[in-house]
């Protein structure tokens, strides 16, 4: 049997948020670990999940893994290309994507996001790529999904040193509206992290792990799950999907 020692952490965060995306039509990926999870699920258990690009790519339907959202082999074979103007007003503000994959530097308890800078923004320790089209995503997509490479109190924590991409109450008390639900979902190397009544609360942990290793990596004061769930390990046939039909040239993988 395959256990988590055998697996990486691209793979365990790839095979874990694969499984999230059961049920949902319409995805809204990044590249790198969301392309891998959208790739996986639809081999598995989202067959007919489309995956939009922000370059304007709609169904797309490559023939190996894109390096870059503008990479030719996203056009070949692909439903649509939508221009800029027609891919976030019509598509992403028109309530047609069920998830949005979205990355941070940083994450707070109400799902908060920054991605532009760690320190002051006058004087930043780190300058970073900034929102791209993310908080729109934030904002309009059913619900978000964040999958973060690293589970410690530099990435999740009780003060971000900037917000990119606000959540729905953040947004609301500074008078906007939005139409989704926000981050319902955080995938780390630790657990899964969902949204409660208002922040996001511990709801599964990966075999090996526990709750304080959880509360120790969290810069705010984690509330956990009355029905904590143990993740099941990726299995032989999705280890093998992802290494040897989704990534077999390690685009991603590592």
């Amino acid at each position: 049997m395959t256990t988590v020692t055998d697996v990486s952490s691209s793979e365990l965060l790839a095979v874990v948020a694969a499984r999230e995306l059961a049920g949902r039509q319409t995805v809204f990926a990044g590249i790198g670990l969301p392309t891998l999870a959208v790739s996986l699920a639809q081999l598995t258990v989202a067959p007919d999940a489309e995956i939009v690009y922000e370059s304007g790519v709609c169904g797309a339907h490559p023939t190996h893994l894109p390096e870059t959202i503008a990479d030719s082999v996203l056009i070949t074979g692909a439903e649509a290309v939508l221009s800029l103007p027609a891919l976030f007003g019509y598509v992403l503000q028109g309530g047609r994507i069920d998830v949005g994959f979205l990355g941070a530097a940083q994450i707070d308890r109400w799902g908060n996001l920054n991605s532009s800078v760690i320190g002051d923004w006058h004087a930043p320790k780190v300058r970073l790529p900034g929102s791209g089209g993310a908080v729109e995503v934030m904002a309009n997509a059913r619900e978000v999904f964040v999958v973060m490479r690293r589970h410690d109190r530099r990435s999740l924590v009780e003060t971000l040193d900037f917000c990119t991409s606000p959540g729905p109450d953040r947004a609301a008390a500074a008078g906007f509206r939005p139409a989704g639900a926000g981050v319902t979902r955080v995938i780390t190397d630790i657990g899964i992290l969902a949204r409660g009544e208002r922040e996001l609360e511990l709801v599964a942990l990966h075999p090996g792990r526990d709750v304080e290793q959880a509360r120790e990596a969290t810069g705010w004061d984690l509330k956990v799950a009355d029905d904590l769930a143990v993740i099941e390990p990726p299995d032989a046939t999705e280890l093998r999907l992802l290494r040897e039909v989704v990534d077999p040239h390690r685009v991603y993988l590592r």
